[in-house]
């Protein structure tokens, strides 16, 4: 009796539909193919646990295991492509390399984006020190007024306590400066203030929550780097595996019409594999597409959206581009300032201090 119920309570389940991202594995149970889009108990409490600085209960790094055996495509390169024998070493060198060269540019991508300082400590320091200069005057007598005042450095401030940042007069030809009042500092001309970070940073793109970092001054090359470096290593593998497991046929119509891609489980989970790859790499080709065009303008994501808020801007290229006409000097020195972004700061902090 326990056997025919168990074997009815299996039939239920195999007779309910799978959802996009469900399969079954070689045990015949139900799993899920991508653990970042669909419930993952295990990977879930696992995350939940490290962060929390707690121990992890037995056994739970091993299913976490057979988790990522069938649900990462380099993996699943590795354990179903690669032993058909229709890649080559030097090809699967290639693309490691290429994998571990995007992570290198994602990492540097999670590194300080430029985040700005405030200048409240230096300010008063230099407060203390411009008093204890002025506390005796040439004929010796002191000054016990009380007040003393920073240099302003020819720099007006106009208060504004309704909004985040107040406009600065200064004739840098860059643009103007602005006063943050949550920061509480002055920043450079194309800096902005992020929300999630709390933190100003220089001139501020976006901040990505796929990287749980702002893209600004310091590392948007890294950043438009890892995008390209994702792409050329996910289309790279996507093309060695639709080679594989489609002999014969096109890259991109193997990608639609693959027949007999499902007549066993190896090949049928690869071939999905290479569906979910696909898809985000569509995805990040957009975003790449934007990177390229807004350097190409000299503009920022932070920008674009201003400019549409205030209809500061003229759209270009059916709105994929917002060009203000302020900071766009040509394509091509528009690309030798993004080139140059650091080695200019490096720059003008050397002329601040001498």
């Amino acid at each position: 009796m326990v056997k025919r119920a168990g074997k009815r309570a299996r039939a239920a389940e195999l007779e309910d539909t799978l959802c996009c991202c469900e399969y079954l594995d070689r045990k015949g149970q139900r799993s899920h193919l991508a653990a970042c889009l669909c419930e993952c108990e295990d990977l879930d409490e696992c995350c939940e646990r490290w962060m929390t600085c707690k121990s992890l209960p037995p056994g739970i790094l091993e299913r976490i295991t057979e988790t990522f055996k069938d649900r990462y495509m380099y993996y699943v390169f590795l354990l179903e492509v690669v032993p058909r024998g229709h890649v080559e070493y030097s090809q699967v060198a290639l693309l490691t390399c290429g994998l571990i060269l995007m992570l290198a540019a994602l990492h540097q991508a999670k590194e300080d984006p430029g985040y700005l300082f405030s200048q409240m400590s230096s300010d008063k320091t230099l407060c203390q020190d411009s008093c204890s200069n002025n506390m005796f005057n040439k004929n010796g007598l002191g000054n016990f007024s009380g007040l003393c005042r920073v240099p302003a450095s020819g720099v007006a401030i106009h208060n504004n306590t309704e909004s985040n940042s107040t406009t600065l007069e200064a004739g840098t030809g860059q643009g103007a400066k602005d006063w943050c009042t949550k920061c509480q500092l002055v920043r450079p001309a194309r800096a902005g203030h992020c929300r999630i970070c709390g933190r100003c940073v220089k001139r501020l793109d976006h901040h990505c929550v796929w990287i749980n970092n702002c893209v600004g001054e310091q590392n948007h090359r890294a950043f438009v780097l890892a995008l390209f470096l994702f792409l050329l290593t996910s289309v790279y593998g996507i093309s060695l595996t639709l080679d594989t497991i489609c002999t014969g046929k096109n890259t991109l119509s193997a990608l639609f019409y693959c027949p007999g891609v499902y007549g066993e489980y190896s090949s049928a989970l690869t071939f999905t594999c290479v569906w979910y790859c696909a898809i985000i790499t569509s995805g990040m080709s957009y975003i790449f597409l934007l990177q390229l065009l807004n350097i190409s303008y000299n503009m920022t994501e932070r920008e674009a959206r201003i400019a549409l808020r205030e209809n500061t801007g003229q759209k270009l290229l059916w709105g994929m581009v917002v060009d203000t006409d302020q900071y766009n000097r040509g394509f091509l020195y528009n690309w030798i300032q993004f080139f140059t972004l650091r080695s200019s700061d490096l720059q003008q902090t050397a002329e601040n201090v001498v």
